[in-house]
């Protein structure tokens, strides 16, 4: 009787990835909206010609809290707690000043304005990646490294915005072509049919 009983619950197990997967997307979320946040704010620096400087010091300030709600559960003790927030503070606020050194007005025109996204993207990248090695987050690090592999990357697809949209179509043209091979059922010829008749 307790087999029959254990059966359903073995038949539940497969939907136990799902749920996984889904708490596991909520848990990189933050990372995932931070390098989203990043990369449309350089986006829209380029399309509008003008430094978003408001923009890139509350990213910074939302990174900074990211880092703190991380670490905050593996943080035992309330001097500890009031050392990762100091630390954290210390190292942020420094990556806030040299991004606002990058803006006075001396050092912008020695810059285009597209080119001021892309800089303060990569001070951005470079605090996030220093604070994940600080704090030995590897979700941190590699947000900052996304970041940073962001910087190269724009500029790159906006020199070659024409190649890239060539190999996008060429891409999704080739999955399309292969995903309706996968689902097509095979063909079967009339000579197949009349040699199978004659057997």
């Amino acid at each position: 009787m307790n087999e029959i009983g254990t059966q359903p619950n073995e038949g539940a197990e497969p939907p136990l990835p799902r749920s996984g997967m889904a708490q596991f997307l909520w848990q990189q979320l933050p990372y995932i909206v931070a390098l989203v946040l990043a990369i449309a704010g350089v986006a829209y620096t380029n399309v509008s010609h003008q430094p978003l400087v408001g923009y890139w010091e509350f990213l910074a300030l939302a990174i900074c809290v990211v880092c703190i709600v991380t670490k905050w559960p593996e943080t035992e003790g309330r001097e500890a707690q009031l050392r990762l927030i100091w630390t954290q503070a210390l190292h942020w606020i420094a990556v806030l000043v040299t991004m606002n050194i990058m803006l006075v007005s001396g050092v912008q025109q020695l810059l285009p304005t597209p080119a001021t996204g892309l800089v303060l993207l990569t001070l951005l990248a470079l605090g996030t990646f220093l604070a994940g090695i600080s704090l030995l987050s590897l979700q941190i690090s590699f947000l900052g490294l996304a970041m940073g592999v962001a910087v190269p990357a724009i500029s790159w697809l906006k020199q070659s915005v024409f190649f890239f949209l060539l190999g996008a179509v060429l891409l999704i043209g080739l999955g399309i072509t292969f995903w309706l091979r996968q689902e097509r059922p095979p063909r079967v010829s009339p000579s197949d049919t009349n040699s199978q008749v004659e057997a």
